[in-house]
């Protein structure tokens, strides 16, 4: 599928929350194509995250009921997303991994674990592989891109969650556009570089999971981006590692109150600092 010329600038991150919302886009059970539906050059967005992409082909396969999985073929690269749940839920949680890449997250396969479960919950759940790991730009211009399509497609209402460089990925992406958009942002073993924005997001749910036996990250780096935000829960987990190992089931089962929460209230904020 092709996309129109990209502009030069994230012109439509002001749009919150219709995160540059293109008219006419299909919103069926699974996603699809930014080109697939009828519109017209008035309802492109000129300049939006998708559109920089200079999307060459795009093509979806339905991997499992209520799983999908995207790739997006660009100049930069490949883009590759895999979506859980109905592609028109308004509410969406979005996850991506470290320096590496890598979809699956920490301990167990902590953002598959969490598309399994979440959409039965009425929420999408987005993971996302980027076009160049370790590359800040590109991995947030990634992130956009996707919460873009999203928001195609219906959903009006975001989390990021972010694990070691992905966190600074989350925060960025999240910064980039408004509170009622994007409500909470939770890390997992962040990076402290590149979270500088955080400092303009206190008034969002902010949650940030570290092991204290880390020893790629020590937790002092998510010490740190809570300080910076001067806001948020940090939950230090006794023993874990830089993959939450082994506190992976207690990280998924206080997400899995977590994220509901917060996308439904979309305005609470966590201050809770005991460690666990």
């Amino acid at each position: 599928m092709q996309l129109d010329q990209p502009g030069e600038t994230f012109t439509c991150l002001s749009l919150a929350p219709q995160l540059c919302l293109a008219k006419g886009m299909t919103s069926g059970s699974g996603p699809s194509s930014p080109g697939s539906s009828d519109q017209t050059g008035e309802d492109q967005v000129s300049g939006s995250p998708l559109d920089r992409l200079g999307v060459l082909a795009m093509q979806t396969v339905a991997v499992d009921e209520g799983l999908d999985h995207l790739e997006i073929y660009t100049m930069e690269g490949l883009l590759s997303v895999l979506w859980h749940g109905d592609a028109s839920l308004d509410r969406v949680v979005v996850c991506v991994g470290g320096a590496m890449g890598g979809l699956l997250g920490p301990d167990g396969g902590l953002f598959h674990q969490l598309g399994r479960a979440l959409p039965s919950l009425g929420i999408g759940v987005v993971r996302i592989s980027y076009r160049r790991p370790n590359d800040l730009g590109l991995c947030v211009h990634d992130t956009l891109a996707a919460m873009e399509l999203a928001g195609r497609h219906g959903a009006q209402q975001f989390v990021t969650i972010g694990h070691s460089f992905g966190g600074a990925v989350a925060v960025q992406a999240a910064a980039h556009l408004e509170k009622e958009t994007v409500p909470g942002v939770v890390t997992l073993a962040t990076q402290s570089a590149g979270c500088e924005p955080i400092e303009t997001m206190s008034d969002r749910n902010l949650l940030y999971f570290h092991g204290t036996s880390d020893r790629i990250l020590p937790h002092h780096a998510s010490e740190m981006v809570k300080m910076l935000a001067e806001a948020g829960e940090l939950v230090l987990l006794d023993g874990a590692d830089h993959l939450l190992k082994p506190a992976g089931a207690e990280v998924l089962e206080r997400l899995l109150d977590h994220l509901p929460n917060v996308l439904s209230e979309g305005t609470t904020q966590s201050t809770d600092s005991t460690p666990h």
